[in-house]
């Protein structure tokens, strides 16, 4: 966990999708060690995710269970955070599904629950917080992307697609509520070894040809997206808009 602090981050409304596992899970305890009220939904039960980091931070997070595919729900999750919390003013949309898939096997269906969760959520969960942001005189939204369209991986067409089109939709907004001084960045990272990734994805061949490509020889793990990702949400950021930050040890290059 990143032993910097951001001041302007403490007593922070925070809001993040799929906060109680994964990177989620980490980003959650990084906004709480900086003193932010949290508040993330998850699909799954994360009740005692809760109870652990109330006990290790000494600041508890307020776990509302929600599938973000159920736009009418995360739009009360989000209402019942502000209300617990005050408008939101920082929102990560972190919740995805890189589920792998081939093209010539995806039915509509299929196609439908992947963009609900990889990119319609992110839209929805945005244009809920904006009024708040709006009221409160600005925010920071951090919606996550992934390497994985800039290498032009295959395997999740839908994925990468859906990650392409947050950088689009990242910056559409950055331009929109820029005059509000709500900030809109992307954050891509490379591939990091999760738990989920090292038991359904990560093989010897697959991890050693990945670390080739990497300029830092060494794999990424959770924490080293929070300290990016509290960086966005900080007004140490407050000059960035409209960006799209690549955390991936050097695999790809951007400019």
């Amino acid at each position: 966990m990143t032993d910097a602090i951001f001041p302007d981050l403490k007593d922070a409304s925070v809001f993040i999708t799929g906060g109680g596992a994964g990177i989620g899970a980490y980003l959650t305890e990084g906004f709480l060690r900086q003193g932010a009220k949290v508040a993330f939904v998850q699909r799954s039960d994360a009740s005692a995710f809760a109870d652990e980091m109330a006990e290790k931070t000494g600041n508890r997070p307020l776990f509302l269970q929600c599938d973000v595919t159920d736009v009418p729900l995360l739009r009360q999750r989000i209402a019942e955070a502000a209300e617990a919390h005050g408008p939101v003013t920082v929102l990560v949309n972190n919740a995805a599904n890189d589920k792998r898939h081939k093209t010539l096997e995806v039915d509509e269906d299929f196609y439908d629950w992947s963009q609900s969760i990889n990119l319609k959520s992110y839209f929805f969960a945005c244009q809920a917080v904006i009024p708040g942001m709006q009221a409160a005189g600005g925010g920071s939204i951090i919606n996550f992307s992934s390497i994985s369209y800039m290498m032009g991986n295959a395997g999740y067409p839908i994925y990468t697609a859906s990650n392409s089109g947050i950088n689009g939709m990242t910056r559409s907004l950055a331009r929109e509520f820029g005059p509000d001084r709500i900030r809109v960045n992307a954050l891509a990272p490379g591939w990091v070894l999760t738990d989920k990734q090292l038991e359904m994805w990560a093989t010897d061949e697959g991890l050693a040809a990945h670390m080739d490509r990497m300029c830092l020889k060494e794999h990424l793990k959770p924490d080293d997206i929070v300290g990016p990702v509290l960086f966005l949400a900080s007004h140490v950021s407050h000059a960035m808009t409209g960006q799209a930050m690549v955390v991936d040890g050097g695999v790809v290059v951007t400019g």
